[in-house]
């Protein structure tokens, strides 16, 4: 069966692999819990793949729908600039598919709640000051 919405996870990206493990660890949630929506993770630069990388990926698996989640704090030229151009592109060389941009996380419905209640729990890491 064809999956009829696919997911990409766009962040800026770094020169740093390790930068991505969030990313990564983002994307295995998101296949954990509904495992027939594919998802592909994507940078803004500085490491791969590309935004028309991911979004190749997920049209070659026949999707009709790309939810793009960009995953950055608050919507700046990146978000506001750079993926809007870019899923202009997309549009344009996937007229087929159906695109739509979710909100940054910041402006996730719970999100901002879920991290004030992390942030009021105790410490866990040993080597913060109590």
């Amino acid at each position: 069966m064809t999956p009829r919405r696919g997911i990409v996870l766009f962040a800026h990206g770094s020169r740093d692999p390790q930068w991505a493990r969030p990313m990564d660890g983002l994307a295995q949630a998101l296949r954990a819990r509904d495992p027939g929506t594919p998802v592909e993770i994507a940078f803004l630069e500085l490491m791969p793949p590309t935004l028309p990388e991911a979004i190749a990926v997920l049209a070659a698996r026949g999707v009709a729908e790309i939810a793009v989640l960009p995953v950055f704090w608050a919507a700046g030229a990146h978000v506001a600039r750079d993926l809007a151009r870019l899923l202009d592109e997309a549009r344009a060389a996937h007229p087929a598919l159906r695109f739509a941009s979710l909100p940054v996380l910041s402006e996730l419905p719970g999100v901002l709640d879920a991290v004030a209640e992390a942030a009021l729990r105790p410490a866990t890491d040993p080597g913060s000051p109590a």
